[in-house]
């Protein structure tokens, strides 16, 4: 029996009478830490420096924090009302500061992205490893801690415990955790009840014996961490286009958190429910590529798709809701073979005959029976025993699809007529909004079982006793996912920068770019901008080579920019750097060609086809336009818990901190500002939402023309 404990003070004092004072804490990443409990355990080790503190997690979370006074104004009351009562986890802010007491350590295998560069701590702390090895690396590092936040129902008077958001690494220690203490090694286990937490099912429901110690203290629960929907801008639109056609019917979808999952999502939507635009809008972007009649589709779906990502994203809801995310995949070897090879999901007498030929029987055995009776192949009423079957009251029918006859009678007096209990996800964690959140707390529990949370070692890879179930259920895999920068020979940078300071992560990309070699039809996308602006200066995304790699060029597939679609899966290194300059900015595609020259990479005498050479982002604001009169493609295609003044603001506050990078630019602009930013009626509200409706004194009179400024430069921007 779990015990219990109302306040974090008794339940750390007896983490601490029984393990001693070394700690091990290992907390699952986003939204599944305690943060509470986990606040205790850190004030703890600042009091005390007896205690020495490990702490092994990823993605600690904390609230935007303002870097100007035109930002404070914006986003102090914005944080306030979005990010509520959302506790902070107090070590992440003190590593941010750099301010860690020497007895407390912070060890995380992915960074809450672009955060922690310059962070000493974080970046010698950093972990590199692939998801999948985090629980081995747990156990390695001598946990003997683990802390999670769950949630909690009572089902006829019976406690039922959940992992919610965070199954991905607590299930996979699950195996190692029970050798561990078999074989001497004291660990503990603490679940914190929290109210929001969504009850997910499943794989994800815990017998609350794993638990030794539950903290259940109403008082303590906080708003979850809810970041609002990203801004989609042009170029995201357009790597969503692009990418949405090379999703095959039928198949299988995972996608990545941010901007371009979103933007993916979206031209999903449009592709299904407005057709006509949707292949309109690509025709104006970009010359239709050979991948999408190869691999990929133009119409509705019919179908539908199955999601196997690590990351349950809030849009995939939307696919849901859609229609689109509707196929299903079952834990039933033999019935995925048959559905691999056509089988419908309602069906009649012949499924039988397709079981026994998929490895089923012949003669049905006790746990062969429950496993089909649990997908709808046998009516719920239909008993067994023995090796024969009936309905409740009636004749006993041998359970044998060896025999025709049988089988014949089968079909006729117990067959169901539709396949249930599938799945229409696979997913290791989740992170989203605040009415993401209530969305998943409101799924009627038929719907809600679904959405599968697993581990990660399950998701992420193929590799197991189960692997060919895996291989079925992800057919026609494309593993969507984003990187920071691509070289002209194929390999992706997506988590640190050449000198070694970590962006991010490696977290499950490696995984999904095997993944999609390994499988039978799968393919990997990454996307990324073709360029990036820092400092008021624009450079390109697409390299001729760089100091780093997090996908080497061996595993090159596909890669996709604003500006279309490269095909580099056995491709030569011409090829590929071909493929890769015509999917180029324009205003980058010389250089990057004179450098594969100079290598010796590409043909003296090879051009750039005429119809790439015209790669600008001018063009993609044409292609755009028609649907954008029309309501499509706006900045947030899926909601905003930003007001219309704040959305604006945002907007014109990125433009001013674009053109106020360097003392140069911040003299130009504050004299452009100063000269020509008088305000106009309609930036009354935007103004007096930042308190500027009344300027007293200079500060407030400049920062108002640098507002206005930015609001003019920006009022048309999509």
């Amino acid at each position: 029996m779990s015990e219990i404990f109302d306040d974090v003070g008794s339940c750390v004092e007896a983490v601490l009478r029984r393990v001693g004072p070394r700690i091990v804490l290992a907390l699952p990443l986003g939204i599944g830490k305690p943060t509470p409990l986990v606040n205790e355990f850190y004030r703890r080790a600042q009091r005390d420096p007896e205690i020495d503190l490990t702490i092994i997690t990823a993605l600690s979370l904390l609230k935007p924090v303002a870097r100007s006074g035109l930002e404070r104004a914006l986003l102090e009351p914005l944080v306030e009302r979005v990010f509520g009562s959302y506790v902070e986890p107090e070590y992440a802010r003190a590593q941010q500061r750099n301010a860690l007491p020497p007895n407390v350590r912070v060890i995380e295998f992915f960074l809450a992205p672009g955060a922690l560069l310059g962070c000493a701590s974080a970046q010698q702390n950093y972990l590199s490893a692939n998801y999948t090895q985090v629980a081995a690396a747990v156990l390695e590092r001598g946990v003997n801690v683990i802390a999670h936040l769950v949630a909690e129902r009572s089902v006829n008077g019976q406690r039922q415990i959940s992992l919610g958001s965070n199954p991905d690494v607590t299930l996979d220690l699950l195996p190692g955790l029970a050798q561990a203490r078999a074989a001497g090694r004291d660990i503990v286990m603490i679940g914190q009840v929290h109210a929001q937490m969504p009850f997910m099912t499943g794989q994800a429901q815990l017998d609350p014996s794993h638990f030794d110690y539950l903290l259940q203290a109403p008082h303590l629960d906080y708003d979850l961490y809810a970041p609002p929907n990203p801004a989609v801008g042009t170029a995201e639109h357009a790597i969503g286009l692009h990418v949405s056609a090379l999703i095959a019917d039928g198949g299988t979808l995972q996608v990545g958190i941010g901007e371009l999952g979103d933007a993916l999502v979206y031209a999903l939507l449009l592709r299904h429910q407005q057709n006509a635009l949707w292949g309109g809008t690509r025709a104006e972007l970009a010359p239709p590529h050979p991948l999408v009649a190869q691999c990929g589709g133009t119409a509705p779906f019919t179908q539908g798709l199955f999601g196997s990502s690590e990351m349950f994203v809030d849009q995939l809801l939307e696919l849901y809701r859609a229609g689109i995310l509707r196929r299903r995949a079952y834990d039933c070897l033999a019935l995925e073979r048959v559905l691999a090879a056509g089988q419908a999901e309602r069906f009649d007498g012949e499924i039988l005959e397709a079981l026994l030929a998929a490895g089923v029987g012949p003669q049905l055995d006790a746990a062969e029976f429950a496993q089909l009776k649990r997908h709808g192949v046998f009516r719920e009423e239909v008993e067994y025993r023995g090796g024969r079957v009936r309905v409740r009251g009636g004749e006993w029918l041998e359970a044998d699809l060896g025999s025709a006859r049988s089988r014949a009678r089968l079909a006729a007096e117990v067959l169901g007529r539709e396949l249930r209990n599938g799945q229409v996800l696979h997913a290791g964690f989740f992170l989203g909004p605040r009415g993401f959140y209530a969305a998943l707390r409101e799924l009627p529990e038929s719907e809600r079982a679904q959405f599968s949370m697993r581990g990660v070692g399950y998701v992420n890879q193929l590799y197991g006793p189960d692997q060919e179930l895996r291989i079925l259920q992800r057919r026609g895999a494309r593993c969507v996912n984003s990187t920071m920068m691509v070289t002209l020979l194929g390999a992706a940078v997506s988590d640190q920068l050449e000198n070694g300071q970590v962006v991010s992560g490696v977290g499950g990309q490696y995984n999904f770019v095997a993944m999609a070699h390994a499988l039978p039809g799968a393919r990997s996308i990454l996307c990324l901008r073709a360029t990036r602006t820092h400092a008021g200066r624009t450079t390109s995304n697409i390299l001729w080579s760089y100091g780093h790699a997090t996908i080497p060029r061996h595993l090159r597939d596909v890669v996709v920019t604003e500006y279309g679609v490269a095909d580099l899966r056995h491709r030569t290194d011409q090829e590929v750097i071909a493929a890769l300059l015509n999917v180029a900015d324009s205003r980058f595609q010389g250089p990057l060609l004179q450098a594969a020259r100079a290598a010796g990479k590409i043909a003296a005498d090879y051009r750039i086809p005429e119809a790439f050479c015209n790669n600008v982002p001018q063009r993609l604001e044409r292609a755009f336009a028609a649907g954008r009169t029309r309501g499509f493609f706006s900045e947030y295609p899926f909601g905003t818990d930003l007001t219309a003044e704040e959305v604006a603001l945002a907007r014109a506050l990125r433009f001013l901190g674009a053109h106020t990078a360097t003392p140069r630019a911040r003299l130009r602009t504050l004299a452009q500002a100063l000269a020509g930013g008088r305000a106009m009626p309609e930036d009354a509200a935007a103004l007096k939402r930042m308190g500027l409706e009344n300027p007293r004194g200079l500060g407030d009179f400049t920062r108002r023309r640098l507002l206005a400024w930015g609001l003019r430069a920006t009022r048309d921007t999509p």
